[in-house]
């Protein structure tokens, strides 16, 4: 476990960075693990005969993967005591590229046994969470 303590941080420090890829494979595991078969997620011409660019990734599986860094920088998943996105704007994965998200995780603000960690979670250059915050425990 990493025994981050609130001394050693300032706000705007970045504690982490991550990039990801989901794959259309990626997809199809996760609606299998959460049960959600929305074929907007598997099919192109469903997803383009609602008026999407194509499929796109489950909300909350691009959730999943943006804290991750996270986890990774404090090394325990318990010690998140909070975690909350805006969904901005939708993960267009591309059949043969799949879709490369990037995540970078700043603090936001420090209390005495906690802190805020900002999370700018893009996906080509646009952000896709909006308001992503972690609030986590420290050492």
């Amino acid at each position: 476990m990493n025994a981050v303590r609130s001394d050693q941080l300032t706000v705007g420090d970045i504690v982490a960075e991550g990039e990801f890829t989901l794959s259309r494979d990626s997809l199809v595991r996760y609606a299998g693990a959460s049960g959600d078969f929305n074929p907007i997620h598997y099919r192109d011409d469903v997803a383009v005969d609602v008026g999407l660019p194509g499929v796109l990734a489950h909300g909350m599986l691009t959730m999943g993967f943006a804290v991750q860094p996270v986890v990774d920088w404090i090394g325990d998943p318990g010690r998140i005591a909070d975690y909350q996105v805006r969904f901005t704007r939708p993960v267009p994965v591309d059949a043969a590229d799949g879709a490369h998200v990037r995540v970078v995780a700043k603090v936001g603000q420090i209390e005495d046994s906690a802190c805020r960690i900002d999370l700018t979670v893009t996906f080509n250059d646009q952000t896709v969470l909006g308001k992503a915050q972690a609030r986590v425990f420290l050492a």
